[in-house]
Parts: C-alpha cells; structure tokens; sequence
C-alpha cells in the first residue's frame, strides 16, 4: 500500500467519524429538546409518580390500584398550578413589555414586537400536542 493511499483511508475513516460525531449530536440535541423543553402529556406525571412510588415503596398491585386516584388527583392539581403559574408569568412578562414600550424607539419596539412574535411562536409549536390549554393572547406594546 503506497504512502497517498493511507493517507487517503485516514483522512476517510475521520470524514465517516465527524460525520457520525454530527449526526449523533444533531439528533441527541432534538430529542433532548423534546424530552426536556416540551410539555409533560396529559396523565403522564401520574404515570410517572405511580411507576416511582410502585418502585420505591414496593407497592402491590392492590395498593396502586388504591392509590391511583390519589395520584390522579394530585397530578391535576399541579398541572392546573402549573397552567396558572404559567400565565402568571406571560402576563408579568407582557406588562413589563408594554411598559418598556414608552421608553423605546420605533425600530425598537418592533424588535420587541418581533421578540414577541418569535416567542409566541415557539410556545405554539410545543403547545401542539396539548389541545385543552387555550391559546395564549397576543399581546403588543403600545
């Protein structure tokens, strides 16, 4: 085997591996921002707490039959708190962007209109799955 054709065979074996390496990083980083970034599914933390108390406590199937409606209910209390505290947030957050609003320029305010816009559509995108939460107002500096 001749000098250049080494060459060639390690400069492809390390084209295949950063090739890979991208390939691997580009689909991780999509189902961690899937995993971490979108909203739980509807039952699904009630699912989650009945697999980790099953686990840790060594229920029996008559006891998490028992205590499933217990977590059922727990689950929608947090999820109405966390729907609530949710708008909590938009609105502090669009008061405070109307408020900015006097003190900005034109080309200013419609960056933060564009800010806005981007970030509305960012919440509309992971809000997909979850058809029982209303649509979020739109809301633009005055």
């Amino acid at each position: 085997m001749n000098r250049a054709l080494k060459w060639k065979l390690i400069v492809g074996f390390v084209l295949v591996f950063v090739a890979g390496g991208m390939t691997g990083a580009f689909f991780g980083a999509s189902h961690a921002r899937h995993l971490f970034f979108a909203p739980p599914h509807r039952g699904m933390m009630s699912e989650k707490m009945r697999d980790r108390f099953r686990a840790q406590l060594n229920l029996t199937p008559e006891q998490v039959a028992k205590i499933s409606p217990i977590l059922d209910k727990a689950a929608a209390q947090l999820e109405e708190i966390r729907g609530s505290t949710g708008r909590r947030v938009h609105e502090t957050i669009a008061e405070a962007h109307r408020e900015m609003a006097a003190d900005l320029t034109e080309e200013q305010r419609a960056k933060l209109q564009a800010i806005e816009a981007r970030h509305r559509r960012w919440h509309h995108q992971a809000r997909e799955p979850r058809e029982s939460t209303p649509p979020e107002p739109e809301t633009s500096p005055q």
